[in-house]
């Protein structure tokens, strides 16, 4: 009697495990059934913990979940008796599936990437560069830092971050332009860091554009601040804390835009947008739309594409944000329609051309179409290259080679070894 209780609990366990791994892929029990040629019901069975008995099954559930084998009661298939196709492709799906975090977990720390590190931790000012630079010079850098930043050239801009820092630091103490410039410099490196999935030095960086945006008193700044840190804490699963952040500090700056900078309507229109990747993220349709119809309001009087500090906010950039929220949502063939338009038009920032089709390989990979979404990211890497090698990019290349498990698709595979995903 004591046995069969145990079963049942084990069952149930097991059906809980598929329920919470199909929820959080956002798919409903009839697109899981569709893709594994199953009636919805038998789906629907298995969350309640019955059918679990049947391994085959199981197993074929947990391939197309990502489900670890051992988490529904299964051990992983060693490679001594991987005797066929089919039992192989299982083992390779649950690996990769395994080994999504390591992806994610950044390389070695490169000599740059410590120089900048260094650079945001507390402490005397090293000794400044040679001469004294004006704020015009300084203004110059600056925006030098955020070009690189949106071109994409991540080993240039850690180079390049570390100096810059050391003699706004120099300067900011009798300066608010100064110590503007500083925020900005503090933001550009938690953007960096991002990127490189450094969430933990993330918050240094953004920890210090917080406090020193606060001693600028420049709502643009403080705005601009603000967006990365919302970026970082949804980043970290506080979607609700971050779409918070955003909408108390849009409140405070919203109205009037036909009487506004396009410098300050930029940060605006930019700090909405992180709203909308926030509450996307997050699940929140209702937020989402509401900054994403906000954003297309200020869109409506600004419309800066060059890659400088504030020149990524435009309609196309909102657009591109729309198509990333139906991605965040599951809505794969409304991201594509919405991205259609913006596949034909010109995108000046290399980080926003090659976004939109990593959304668009996004979207395809929802849908199963594997052979456009290999293309989608050779177009992305035609356009940033560097970028398509962060890992966010990389975890999407190992789900879509785990998708093709029959490997159909040995362009795929061969990019994944390029990328270092495992195969």
């Amino acid at each position: 009697m004591a046995q069969m209780a145990d079963a049942h609990d084990e069952a149930r366990r097991i059906g809980e495990v598929i329920r919470r791994a199909r929820v959080l892929a956002k798919r409903s029990q009839a697109n899981v059934a569709a893709a594994l040629g199953y009636h919805q019901s038998k789906v629907s069975r298995l969350e309640q913990g019955k059918g679990t008995e049947d391994s085959q099954v199981l197993r074929a559930i947990a391939w197309e979940l990502g489900i670890p084998l051992p988490a529904v009661g299964l051990a992983a298939v060693p490679d001594a008796i991987t005797c066929d196709p089919e039992t192989e492709d299982m083992h390779r799906r649950t690996f990769l599936a395994a080994s999504l975090a390591a992806i994610a977990t950044p390389a070695p720390p490169t000599a740059g990437h410590r120089d900048l590190i260094h650079s945001l931790l507390p402490g005397p000012i090293p000794p400044a560069g040679d001469g004294v630079q004006d704020i015009a010079e300084l203004g110059s850098r600056v925006s030098t830092v955020r070009r690189l930043f949106c071109t994409c050239d991540y080993a240039e801009l850690e180079r390049t971050l570390p100096p810059l820092i050391t003699d706004l630091r120099h300067s900011a103490a009798g300066s608010a332009e100064a110590t503007g410039l500083l925020a900005t410099a503090y933001q550009t490196s938690a953007s960096l860091l991002l990127k490189l999935s450094d969430h933990g030095n993330a918050w240094l960086a953004v920890g210090r554009a917080m406090a020193e945006a606060e001693r600028c008193g420049d709502p643009v700044i403080l705005a601009s601040s603000v967006r990365v840190h919302a970026h970082l804490l949804a980043r970290e699963k506080h979607t609700v804390q971050a779409v918070t952040l955003v909408r108390h500090t849009v409140d405070q700056l919203t109205g009037a835009y036909d009487q506004r900078s396009p410098r300050y309507l930029a940060a605006l229109g930019l700090l909405l947008l992180r709203g909308v990747t926030a509450a996307s993220s997050g699940g929140d349709r209702s937020a989402a739309k509401d900054f994403l119809t906000e954003a297309t309001d200020v869109a409506r009087y600004v419309a800066l594409d060059r890659p400088d500090a504030w020149a990524n906010f435009s309609p196309t950039n909102v657009a591109l944000h729309a198509v990333s929220a139906a991605n965040a949502f599951g809505d794969a063939g409304v991201a594509l329609e919405t991205a259609g338009p913006l596949m034909r038009r010109h995108i000046p920032a290399p980080e926003r051309r090659a976004a939109l089709w990593v959304e668009a390989a996004r979207a395809y990979n929802q849908q199963g179409r594997l052979a456009d979404g290999y293309q989608a990211l050779r177009i992305a890497e035609s356009c940033a290259a560097q970028d398509v090698r962060r890992p966010a990019v990389r975890e999407l290349v190992a789900d879509m080679a785990a998708r093709d498990r029959r490997r159909t698709l040995p362009e795929l595979h061969h990019f994944s070894r390029q990328l270092g995903v495992p195969a």
